[in-house]
């Protein structure tokens, strides 16, 4: 199946509008077209806009559902020390996608900062400060969501917090090589 060829939803599908990041129901049947998958969601377009669907959801637009999701919440496993616990995050936040940009948002410079805090139980606090290529975009909460719960499923991560922040505010100048070359501006 060629991903730009129009598919018809095999059932009713809950996604999110993109920009705005308001939740809607796509109604079985609705002609999308899949412009982006990426990370484990699917950016799809339709006369109804651009909106996003979660991997979970693939069976709905005849795909199977082939990705793992996190379970979210502590980890039983064996935790990492420090620097393998901190490189983990970083890869994980290397699989999140701005939906309407087929580059991670690490890549993108939106990651400004990541910090790991030592709780009393032996566990850690991840605190990530990131940006958004835009200000207003209704994506934040999104992409918070997807880094908390994929960094909250580490072992030895007791609790993520993803805080958007705006100072200082991204340009094109923070995107990585890899994510210039992706975007064909080398």
């Amino acid at each position: 199946m060629n991903p730009h060829d129009p598919i018809a939803l095999k059932r009713e599908v809950a996604a999110v509008r993109i920009p705005s990041g308001e939740p809607v129901t796509l109604p079985a049947g609705l002609e999308v077209g899949i412009t982006q998958s990426l990370g484990g969601t699917y950016t799809i377009v339709s006369d109804r806009g651009m909106m996003r669907i979660e991997a979970r959801d693939a069976d709905a637009l005849g795909l199977e559902v082939s990705v793992t999701l996190p379970a979210g919440g502590p980890s039983s496993e064996q935790p990492l020390d420090g620097k393998q616990t901190e490189e983990k995050i970083w890869e994980l936040l290397k699989t999140i996608y701005d939906p309407e940009i087929p580059v991670n948002i690490v890549d993108l410079g939106l990651v400004y900062d990541l910090a790991l805090e030592p709780k009393d139980d032996g566990t850690r606090k991840a605190l990530v400060k990131m940006t958004l290529t835009a200000p207003g975009c209704g994506m934040g909460p999104v992409l918070q969501n997807d880094a908390k719960t994929k960094i909250q499923a580490l072992p030895g991560i007791s609790e993520a917090e993803v805080v958007l922040v705006w100072d200082p505010p991204w340009h094109q100048g923070m995107i990585s090589e890899v994510g210039r070359m992706k975007l064909g501006m080398v």
